[in-house]
Parts: C-alpha cells; sequence; structure tokens
C-alpha cells in the first residue's frame, strides 16, 4: 500500500487550485513496484523550461579514435554492421577547420499552450560541431552511421553485434539518447525509434542523436522479455564487468553509450499482458528531469523516482537527464502509440532547439502522481467493458470476471472518478490481479 501523497489531504482543505492535477500509481511488477519505491512528489514550482546545455566535453580528453565511421544513409539499405571488438569510452575530438559546417539559426517554435513567452537569447554566431567519438569510431559532423556494439558476452564465433545508429549535426547542441527493446518483446519502442532516426537530417540537426533501437538482442531473437539468463536487465544498471550476464551486459551499455549522452529516452511498453496509454515515467523532484517533461508534446507524466537498478534511476543518478517513456503493450506493433512515441520525440528535440520545425503543439496532458489500481475478486475470463483512455466514474462497471465452468459473473468497479492509464488486456485471470489503473484527480498546493 501506498502512504497518501502529502498534498492530497490539504488540497480538500485549500478549496479549487488554479491548475487541475490528476494522479497516478504504476502497474504491477516493475510498474508497481517503481512507484511503490518513490519519494513523494514535492509542490515546488519546476524551473522554466531552457534547452540543456552537453556536459560531454567536461570529462579528461583521452587520445582521439583512429577509425572513422563511414557516412551513411539511414534511409538507404545498408549492409548489416561487423562486429567490433569491445570498445574504449572515448570523449568528443575537434575537428579540422574543414570540416565544421556552417548553417543558419534555426526558426522560432511555437509556444505551447498553456506555457509564458520567454524572449530567447540571441546568438552572435552558430557554433560548428564537432567530432563524436562512440565505440571506437569517430563520426564526423553533418554525418550520420551505422556502429555495432558487443558486450562481450557470447560465444566468441556466434556473436552478433547490436547496431547502433548515430547522426552527428552540423551544429553544436546536446546528445540525445533513445534506446528501445530492454525487454526483448516491447516491440513499439523499437519503431519509434526508427521513424525516429531515419527522419533525422545531418545537416540540419543541432547535436546528436544517438539510437540503439533494441538493446536486449538475445531476448529479442527469442520473443522473450528477459536475458538468457532468465534475469531482467532493467534492475541490473549501471552494471559490474564482474557480476552477472546481466550485470556485464548492463555495464557495457552503460559504460560505452550511455555515459555520451546528456539526455536519454528509454522506451518501454506495459508488461504481463497489459497496455499502458502513451505516457511518461519521470522523477518530478528533479527539477532537471520535471523540466525536461514540458518538451513531450501530448504525453501524460507519471511521477516516480524509480527503483534500484532501472536504466533511468543509474542514468539520472550519472547525471544525465532520463525518462522512461511507456507505450502500449508487449508483443505487438501499434501504429497509434508508435505515431505518438514519434511525435512527443520529435516535439523534444525541438524543444531542445536540436531541430527547427513548424511544430504545432497540442494541449497538455496531465502529470499524474498518484493512483489506484483495481484488482479482480474471483477468478475467471476478464472482459472489459472500457477502453484505454476513457474517462470513468466512481461504482462505474469497468469489466467482469466470467466463471467458465461455474457461469457466475463478477464485475468490476470503479474505485473513484477519473481515467484509464493502464489496464489488462482480456484474459484469463486469478483473484488479486491487477486489472485497471485509474487516475483520480487531485489538486496540488502551490501549482
Amino acid at each position: 500500500m501506498m502512504p497518501t501523497p502529502l498534498f492530497a489531504g490539504s488540497s480538500a482543505a485549500s478549496g479549487k487550485s488554479s491548475s487541475e492535477m490528476l494522479v497516478a500509481e504504476l502497474a504491477e511488477d516493475e510498474n508497481v513496484e517503481d512507484v511503490e519505491q518513490s519519494e513523494p512528489r514535492k509542490t515546488a514550482k519546476p524551473p522554466k523550461t531552457k534547452p540543456l546545455t552537453s556536459t560531454v566535453s567536461q570529462a579528461p580528453k583521452p587520445k582521439p579514435a583512429k577509425k572513422v565511421a563511414p557516412n551513411i544513409d539511414l534511409k538507404d539499405v545498408a549492409p548489416a554492421p561487423k562486429t567490433e571488438a569491445e570498445p574504449v569510452v572515448q570523449d568528443i575530438e575537434t575537428p579540422e577547420p574543414e570540416q565544421m559546417a556552417k548553417t543558419p539559426l534555426p526558426e522560432d517554435s511555437e509556444v505551447r499552450p498553456g506555457e509564458e513567452v520567454t524572449a530567447a537569447p540571441v546568438e552572435k554566431a552558430v557554433k560548428a560541431a564537432e567530432n563524436f567519438t562512440l565505440l571506437g569510431n569517430e563520426v564526423l559532423p553533418a554525418t550520420s552511421t551505422r556502429l555495432a556494439w558487443s558486450p562481450g558476452i557470447q560465444i566468441a564465433g556466434l556473436s552478433q553485434p547490436t547496431p547502433v545508429l548515430v547522426v552527428n549535426g552540423a551544429k553544436a547542441g546536446p546528445t540525445l539518447c533513445l534506446t528501445g527493446a530492454i525487454h526483448g518483446d516491447e516491440l513499439n519502442g523499437i519503431e519509434i525509434i526508427r521513424r525516429t532516426m531515419y527522419d533525422l537530417e545531418p545537416e540540419k540537426l543541432s547535436g546528436r542523436v544517438v539510437g540503439v533501437p533494441i538493446v536486449n538482442l538475445p531476448g529479442f531473437q527469442q520473443g522473450s522479455r528477459y536475458l538468457p539468463d532468465r534475469r531482467d536487465l532493467n534492475r541490473h544498471f549501471p552494471g559490474s564487468p564482474e557480476g552477472s550476464l546481466a550485470d556485464r551486459i548492463a555495464h557495457s551499455l552503460f559504460e560505452n553509450i550511455i555515459r555520451r549522452c546528456d539526455m536519454l529516452v528509454d522506451i518501454h511498453t506495459g508488461s504481463l499482458k497489459r497496455t499502458n496509454l502513451p505516457q511518461l515515467r519521470a522523477d518530478m523532484n528533479n527539477p532537471d528531469v520535471a523540466t525536461f517533461t514540458q518538451g513531450f508534446d501530448r504525453m501524460a507524466v507519471v511521477h516516480s523516482t524509480g527503483s534500484p537498478g532501472m536504466l533511468r534511476s543509474a542514468s539520472v543518478e550519472a547525471g544525465i537527464t532520463t525518462v522512461t517513456l511507456e507505450a502500449g503493450e508487449s508483443h505487438r506493433i501499434q501504429e497509434h502509440q508508435i505515431e505518438a512515441g514519434v511525435n512527443s520525440l520529435t516535439s523534444l528535440m525541438e524543444r531542445q532547439g536540436m531541430i527547427s520545425r513548424m511544430f504545432v503543439w497540442g494541449d497538455p496532458e496531465p502529470v499524474y502522481y498518484d493512483s489506484d489500481w483495481i484488482r479482480a475478486e474471483h477468478g475467471g475470463i476478464l472482459f472489459s467493458d472500457v477502453e484505454l483512455g476513457a474517462r470513468v466514474s466512481e461504482g462505474e462497471v469497468l469489466g467482469y470476471v466470467a466463471d467458465p465452468i461455474t457461469n457466475a459473473q463478477y464485475p468490476i468497479r470503479s474505485s473513484s472518478n477519473g481515467r484509464i492509464i493502464g489496464m489488462a488486456v482480456d484474459q484469463v485471470v486469478m483473484a488479486g490481479f491487477a486489472a485497471y489503473h485509474i487516475g483520480t484527480e487531485a489538486e496540488v498546493p502551490g501549482e
């Protein structure tokens, strides 16, 4: 049971707030754990949105990489990447003057509804991009390429590299990393990353985007959520070079790719035959993360400080601004969820000044700080009467569980007014199974 948020009681006494906030808790297994171990949300307002500044250059600069990555148009079909030796983490090196690209400043973007209009500072000159060193390769400015990451845990003669897509823009800017399929059965994120990466134009990009569409390649090939050692990779970050299989994979990914980035969006789906409304999981107590979430268009936010071992938690601890993007359910490709994910990532890059497009913002989605999971009281087959995203009233029948032998039917009712932000797909359930995730209304003092 979660403790009642600090703001819930005071909201009733303070009356109506100027802004209505919705609240939520995460789903079963890691989704429930994500929030159950979360610290309460503080009521201080997050700072105003501003682009993140790159922190990569603060690290000591080792010797430059000797290999220059080929410039590949990601829209073209290309041969699979070759296996590379375990890379050494290296830093950015300044390119020769003739390599630097000169492009005009991006146009001003539209203001998101509900946000204050602030004057953007006028830059006197555009700073050209630098070479980006990753996985033992130097990616030149205004180029894109496919690299290969190998955690070095497979049989050498049978090992397969994991593809890594990189776009290094012509202008300087932050480094954004996109990871998908840390759980091998989560397919929506793979397609979200593919469409996002292949839509980028290096000569018009400020900063860099690194995409790892399939982190858990063994799990993906077997249609499994887990690694071959039956461990959940998303419980082993930042990992260890001498630990379990999961520890070693996590360590290799974290040290060779994740630490090279300023921002990270880790893309997931619902688990255990559940589906999620497109949403962000974010530690709203962290001012940088709270500001970061404002850049995602039409994406609800669920406050969660995260659980130990999660990529999001480890990355935030390392100073990398990170959120988890949840969209849909596992083992499926869902066009609506994919479109929502691509749209939100496009808006994020536009907000961070990485791309310049005529982007039309939708109405802001709510922030969820707490909620209620409605559980089945009887075993049987679950049949839902509501859809994901529907608004429901207290006492409303959400669905029912039917006993196929006795023909008994047991209704499942909403415990409060709110919205369906997560739910189980129709299936066989047992008593106690979390079936519906209801985001309920609450007023937060000071917000």
